[in-house]
């Protein structure tokens, strides 16, 4: 059997790098428009705040305590919500994570549905804080 060995660096591709190291959406927002957190069964956690403007997603920013593939999924996320509508947003699913990312380990694509899942209640919570404000 051949011994391969993986390299992390030119074995990835050039998008799940800039995800898996872009810091610029990394932050807690004090007054969210939506806010979501969510712990997978790995015991990384993500945190996703919205910023709404209309129905449509401004920004979206993002806690990880985790994996550098958790945060490459929370930044991915980010990157396919922003500028979409509420609407439209609830339309992202993991699969379209690891669609943007292309090398995320198969292993570790629990990381994709967990930015997800945090991404939902984010979702979820504005929705709820938009109906109180009516």
């Amino acid at each position: 059997m051949e011994n391969e060995t993986f390299n992390f660096w030119q074995d990835h591709s050039d998008t799940y790098l800039e995800m898996a190291f872009q810091n610029d959406r990394i932050g807690r927002l004090a007054d969210p428009d939506g806010f979501g957190r969510k712990t997978g069964v790995c015991g990384d956690t993500v945190e996703m705040y919205l910023v709404l403007e209309g129905d449509v997603i401004q920004q979206v920013f993002f806690m990880v305590e985790g994996c550098r593939n958790t945060l490459a999924c929370a930044n991915a996320v980010a990157r396919l919500a922003e500028g979409r509508s509420i609407a439209a947003a609830w339309n992202i699913v993991p699969e379209d994570i690891v669609g943007l990312l292309e090398t995320l380990p198969v292993g570790h694509h629990h990381c994709a549905e967990l930015a997800a899942g945090a991404f939902y209640l984010a979702l979820s919570n504005g929705g709820a804080r938009r109906r109180q404000a009516c």
